[in-house]
């Protein structure tokens, strides 16, 4: 497999997720409310499918809560391994925008754009 085949395949792989997750959540665009908010420390927080639901579900008395098998996926794929190599390409696209005039014109630069502006959105 080249190394183009291995970043295809993670693309589509992670393409089918998300699109499996945003069709079982009902949304796309996910958030998170902190239930403490003036306690930074806190980790009450609850995961919401924007405008539609809570992402986690059950728990009570004896009960493990839980999020439908498509949206926990997801999160499992989209994991801080995932998070922090994104990180990386974003600071490199970065990079090479100060460092090369009309980078950001460019494709791969154009994609960086889209996903740092749709993590910037975020509240």
């Amino acid at each position: 497999m080249t190394p183009a085949d291995e970043i295809r395949t993670a693309s589509e792989r992670l393409r089918e997720l998300a699109a499996a997750a945003a069709d079982n959540s009902g949304s796309s665009n996910w958030h998170a409310t902190r239930h403490f908010p003036d306690q930074p420390d806190s980790t009450f927080t609850t995961l919401w499918a924007t405008g539609v639901r809570p992402l986690l579900g059950g728990g009570g008395r004896g009960r493990v809560p839980y999020v439908h098998a498509p949206v926990g996926d997801y999160a499992a794929a989209m994991d801080p391994t995932v998070g922090l190599a994104l990180a990386d390409w974003l600071d490199f696209e970065a990079s090479l925008i100060q460092r090369v005039p009309g980078a950001e014109l460019r494709g791969r630069t154009e994609h960086a754009l889209a996903i740092a502006r749709a993590l910037n959105a975020q509240p």
